[in-house]
């Protein structure tokens, strides 16, 4: 059983300590093989909230580690960095890489820089990117092919379209017949995983979105609280599943706790 932990959007600089201590306590107990942090890891993108991200995740003591930036990873108010040196606080803790992939036994997961940092929240991948995630996808024997970006390709509601990822839909339908079974996200707060079925119904095969909630920051939604998302892929199984779980803090436990859990099939045929 392979077990995959996603923290998105801890937006370090808004960081609530209990949930905070909570989460580090949850994830030392769940021992996950990989975590995956999906953008906006600190909230101004300045050098103290990237080392206090570093420490955090140095501290939850997981091996393999892939992190993105999201937009709130590059400076806002100071224009000189956002122009010339948009990265360079997020790559001196989380670098060297803007893009990386992480291969387990029998995982693959790809990350998509989706930052534009001229641009102030939304987010855009390029038709180089898409080839380029599609070209690893299809040359990979793993089970399971995840691709993780900041922005989303999916929205439940129509309040949060303005936030979905331009040039999704060409994303979405190569990657899915390149072999991706997943598609993790942030940007929005907002946890679900629905299939993407629902807003490209011509898809050559079943592909989901899995978004998560902001990991540790007070900038909760009223219904959504601090969240994260586990992954547990055992590839032995017949079908081929994976389940993706939702787990909440209760603050009055001071605890993560599992609220609901997504049993995936994957498609193989």
């Amino acid at each position: 059983m392979s077990v995959l932990l996603q923290i998105s959007d801890p937006h370090f600089g808004t960081e609530q300590a209990p949930v905070v201590a909570a989460l580090t306590r949850f994830t030392r107990e769940l021992a996950p093989a990989l975590l995956v942090l999906s953008g906006d890891l600190t909230q101004r993108a300045r050098r103290s909230q990237f080392a206090a991200a570093r420490r955090f995740v140095d501290g939850l003591g997981v091996p393999l580690q892939l992190a993105l930036p999201g937009n709130h990873d590059v400076p806002l108010f100071n224009l000189a960095a956002r122009i010339f040196a948009p990265f360079a606080n997020y790559l001196r803790e989380f670098g060297p890489q803007l893009e990386p992939v992480v291969e387990t036994a029998d995982m693959l997961v790809i990350g998509v820089n989706t930052t534009i940092p001229r641009w102030h929240k939304d987010g855009r991948v390029s038709a180089q990117q898409v080839e380029r995630v599609a070209e690893r996808l299809a040359a990979s024997d793993k089970m399971l092919r995840l691709v993780v970006t900041h922005q989303p390709v999916h929205v439940p509601r129509l309040s949060e379209e303005k936030n979905l990822l331009v040039g999704r839909n060409a994303a979405v339908q190569r990657w899915a017949a390149a072999g991706a079974d997943l598609i993790l996200g942030g940007h929005i707060h907002l946890p679900f995983v629905r299939p993407l079925s629902e807003r490209y119904p011509a898809l050559p095969r079943r592909i989901w979105a899995v978004q998560a909630g902001t990991a540790v920051s007070s900038r909760i939604r009223a219904d959504a609280p601090n969240s994260v998302n586990v992954i547990r892929f055992d590839a032995t199984q017949t079908p081929l599943t994976c389940t993706v779980e939702r787990w909440d803090c209760h603050l009055l436990q001071a605890r993560f706790v599992l609220v609901e859990a997504h049993v995936l099939l994957l498609d193989r045929s």
